[in-house]
């Protein structure tokens, strides 16, 4: 198992991170939570990791924190939710947010996030009630960083929706909706999702 990886950021494509830890290039996926808090590419980071090995595919996953990956292991051991999911779910809503769903039965919010359906999230309700406990734990920092990438931010953005599960029409809507000038891309991506779950 590979617990966790240091080294420099060659580039940032959400949810994809591409790492160079000593000459390897590690393909990792991240959360937006995550990306939030992630320097600029060419930077030092240490991440923690979790990596899915499947018959087809070995996937690396990337948390800022060893309680955001605690929220994703835990979420990985529900029924019927994968690592892709697990990774939209702590993209699309925020940890305390999530724990306050937990402890309200909210599964009409869990339904917005894009492939929770109404029997995931009530599943998602009682499960992780059991299995997490006292979620204020599991808090993420929210700390958004400038990026020196040149590419169009709203582009990027909807992108970045369209890979967590987003349909393309959805993706394109949430982040033309809340778009302004000198917004990042992770920016855009951090208020779309906010306003996805809202809707």
């Amino acid at each position: 198992m590979i617990g966790f990886l240091r080294g420099k950021i060659k580039k940032k494509q959400p949810p994809l991170l591409l790492l160079d830890v000593q000459g390897v290039g590690y393909e990792v996926e991240a959360p937006m939570t995550t990306f939030y808090v992630l320097p600029d590419v060419e930077n030092d980071i240490e991440i923690f990791t979790h990596l899915v090995v499947r018959d087809d595919a070995h996937l690396l996953f990337g948390f800022a924190t060893e309680n955001e990956r605690h929220l994703f292991r835990t979420l990985i051991k529900v029924n019927g939710v994968g690592a892709k999911m697990a990774l939209t779910i702590l993209s699309g809503i925020e940890a305390d947010e999530f724990a306050i769903c937990v402890q309200n039965n909210d599964s009409d919010r869990l339904t917005k996030l894009p492939g929770v359906g109404k029997k995931t999230a009530e599943r998602l309700i009682v499960e992780m009630r059991d299995r997490l406990g006292d979620l204020s734990n599991v808090a993420t920092a929210r700390i958004t960083t400038k990026t020196n990438d040149h590419t169009d931010p709203v582009s990027e953005a909807v992108s970045a929706l369209i890979a967590l599960g987003y349909k393309p029409p959805e993706a394109s809507r949430f982040v033309l909706a809340i778009a302004h000038d000198n917004m990042n891309s992770e920016e855009l991506i951090r208020e779309a999702l906010k306003n996805s779950v809202k809707k």
